[in-house]
C-alpha cells in the first residue's frame, strides 16, 4: 500500500510539472501598463481567458485556462473591475480575480436633490449602462452609492430607493407621539419642504417645529419652494418669484392652499426626516431670513414684522431693492 501510495503521489506529481510546462508552453502574460479590466457577471472560466487573450494581456487563453483548474484551487473568480498592473503574471491575474478587491465607482446624490437631476446625475455617469425614468420625487434617500463600471443605472436607482424605503421606515419607528403628521408618506413630504427652506443644519429640527406648529392650527405654510416647484420640478427658478406665481392654484402652492403639497418637492435627506419626526419644541409661527442663510424666528405677527423690517434693510444695504 505504501508503495502504491508513493506511485500516486508521483504520477499526480508527473502530472503537475507536465501541465505546468504546457501552461508556460501555451501562454504568458502581456501587462505593460495599468490596465483595467471588466469581468462581467456570470462569466466562465473560458469566457474570462478569452476575454484577456483578445485585450491583449495574455497569449493564450487555453494556457489559462489550464493554470486556473491545475492551480486556482476552489475559491471563485469576482464579477467586477479590477486593476492589472505591469508586469503582473497569469498566476498574478487569477489571484486578483479570486482575491482581490473590485474596483468601486461612486455617485454622490445631495441632500435636496429632487429627482430631476438624479435622473440627470444617473444619465451622465458614463461608466453606468441602460436607460432610467425620473424617479418618483422623494423616493431617493441622499447619500453617495457605489457601483461597478457596467452596471444598470436601475440597479444603482433601485438600491437609492431601497434605501430611502428603509430608513424612512426605521425613523417611522421612533417618532414622537404629539407630531404634526400621521403617516410615513406625510413626513416624507414635510421633510422635503424643511429640506428645501433652510441650508443651516441647524435650524432644521426649529423649522420643523414651527411648520408643525402651523399645520396644527390649520394655517398655510406659506413655503417658497412650493410656489417653485410646480414650475421647475425643483431646479432653481434662477429670479424671483411673481406675484401671479404666489397666487397660483395648484396641489403645491401653500400660499394658496391650507395642508401639506400633495406629494414631495425634492428628495431629504436622514436630518430633515429626523427633524420632521422630532421637532423643536417652539411656540413660533413665523420666520424670515436673517440675511446670514439662516432665519429669524417669531411667535407673534408684530415681532414678525420687525424681523421683516430688519431684513429690508439688510437687502436694501446690498442694492437688492
Amino acid at each position: 500500500m505504501k508503495r502504491l501510495g508513493c506511485l500516486v503521489a508521483a504520477i499526480a506529481a508527473l502530472l503537475i510539472a507536465g501541465a505546468l510546462a504546457v501552461s508556460l508552453l501555451f501562454g504568458s502574460a502581456s501587462v505593460e501598463e495599468e490596465t483595467s479590466f471588466v469581468i462581467p457577471s456570470g462569466s466562465s472560466l473560458t469566457a474570462i481567458a478569452e476575454k484577456l487573450e483578445d485585450e491583449g494581456l495574455i497569449s493564450s487563453a487555453d494556457g489559462f485556462v489550464l493554470r486556473a483548474r491545475l492551480l486556482g484551487g476552489s475559491t471563485p473568480i469576482q464579477a467586477g473591475e479590477f486593476q492589472l498592473e505591469p508586469g503582473m503574471s497569469q498566476t498574478d491575474m487569477l489571484r486578483a480575480f479570486q482575491q482581490g478587491d473590485v474596483i468601486r465607482r461612486f455617485v454622490t446624490i445631495p441632500e435636496g436633490m429632487p429627482s430631476i437631476l438624479v435622473h440627470e446625475r444617473l444619465m451622465a455617469e458614463d461608466l453606468l449602462t441602460g436607460e432610467v425614468a425620473v424617479p418618483a420625487e422623494g423616493s431617493v434617500l441622499p447619500d453617495t452609492y457605489d457601483f461597478e463600471r457596467g452596471e444598470s443605472r436601475q440597479a444603482v436607482l433601485d438600491r437609492m430607493q431601497a434605501a430611502m424605503a428603509a430608513y424612512l421606515a426605521e425613523a417611522w419607528e421612533k417618532r414622537r407621539p404629539d407630531i404634526a403628521v400621521s403617516t410615513p408618506r406625510e413626513a416624507l413630504i414635510l421633510a422635503s419642504v424643511v429640506e428645501k427652506e433652510t441650508g443651516v443644519p441647524s435650524e432644521r429640527r426649529m423649522v420643523a417645529g414651527l411648520y408643525s406648529n402651523r399645520l396644527k392650527i390649520g394655517m398655510r405654510l406659506q413655503a417658497d419652494p412650493t410656489i417653485i416647484y410646480p414650475i421647475t420640478k425643483g431646479k432653481p427658478l434662477g429670479r424671483r418669484i411673481r406675484r401671479s406665481e404666489i397666487d397660483a392654484i395648484n396641489d403645491y402652492n401653500t400660499y394658496s392652499m391650507a395642508g401639506l403639497p400633495k406629494g414631495p418637492i425634492t428628495n431629504p435627506g436622514r436630518e430633515s426626516i429626523a427633524a420632521v419626526l422630532d421637532p423643536e419644541r417652539t411656540s413660533a409661527i413665523y420666520m424670515v431670513a436673517d440675511g446670514s442663510g439662516g432665519h429669524a424666528f417669531a411667535d407673534t405677527y408684530a415681532e414678525h414684522e420687525a424681523n421683516v423690517a430688519k431684513w429690508r434693510q439688510i437687502r436694501r444695504a446690498r442694492g437688492e431693492i
